[in-house]
């Protein structure tokens, strides 16, 4: 599993032109899930990502998590992130998970997002065409692979 994270003071997805999710002051995910996942890798990320410190304290050190400053998180699928440009020009995704393995881990995940204290976790709509709105903060933009954590 990965995930992209963008430190966002406001991130908005829509779908057909309709807000379907919104956040303020927190991190918009991207949100990859490989063959093989299991809801595993998607504890161990969501705990990961739930206390990360990259949020700026007083003295301007980036040392608080979402709890510290009651971040909130927009969470959007996206299996490009499992995108192989090793050969050719046209990318494949045979390490993407299929939706219908990817979408209940997602929704999991989401899931797990609040069960580790984030007060809001807003979601996209798996597998739709969306258009994603974020203002930036920093930038800070964090890439995390489960297969690099060590739980």
């Amino acid at each position: 599993m990965k995930a992209i994270l963008q430190r966002v003071t406001f991130a908005e997805v829509k779908v057909d032109g309709n807000t379907v999710g919104k956040i303020d002051n927190g991190f918009l995910i991207l949100l990859g899930v490989a063959e093989g996942d299991t809801e595993k890798e998607a504890d161990a990320l969501s705990s990961k990502i739930a206390t990360l410190r990259v949020f700026t304290d007083e003295n301007d050190k980036m040392n608080l998590s979402l709890a510290d400053i009651d971040g909130e998180v927009l969470v959007i699928s996206n299996f490009t992130l499992y995108a192989d440009c090793s050969h050719g020009r046209r990318p494949n995704f045979m390490k993407a998970a299929k939706p219908d393995i990817a979408e209940p881990l997602y929704e999991y995940f989401c899931k797990k997002m609040l069960d580790n204290g984030v007060r809001k976790a807003e979601k996209g709509i798996f597998g739709a065409d969306m258009k994603v709105s974020l203002l930036n903060d920093g930038p800070v933009t964090i890439d995390i692979d489960t297969r690099d954590l060590k739980y």
